[in-house]
């Protein structure tokens, strides 16, 4: 499972850049943790510091979302795993 902008899934580009979601994290500030609470079936870790361009063909189901405040989170972390002010 991937995290990506939904402004960049639905432009002409062909590739998105996203973050891979995993079942297992360490809980590094470049990771968030997410769950049931945005549509998934277990606790898992979004990675922020594993970004990855994929074809937005690879992009298959909608499996659920992010909170405003979930939404906050992700973007501090990825202010973390980049290095960005």
């Amino acid at each position: 499972m991937v995290v990506g902008r939904q402004a960049a899934i639905d432009s002409a580009f062909s590739t998105v850049i996203c973050a891979p979601i995993f079942s297992a994290g360490l809980g590094m500030a470049s990771q968030v943790r997410v769950g049931p609470a945005e549509g998934l079936k277990h606790d898992s870790w979004i990675l922020c510091d594993g970004l990855v361009s994929m074809n937005k063909g690879e992009l298959a189901d909608y499996i659920g979302g992010l909170s405003p405040e979930k939404l906050r989170e992700l973007n501090q972390t990825l202010r973390v795993a980049l290095d960005l002010p």
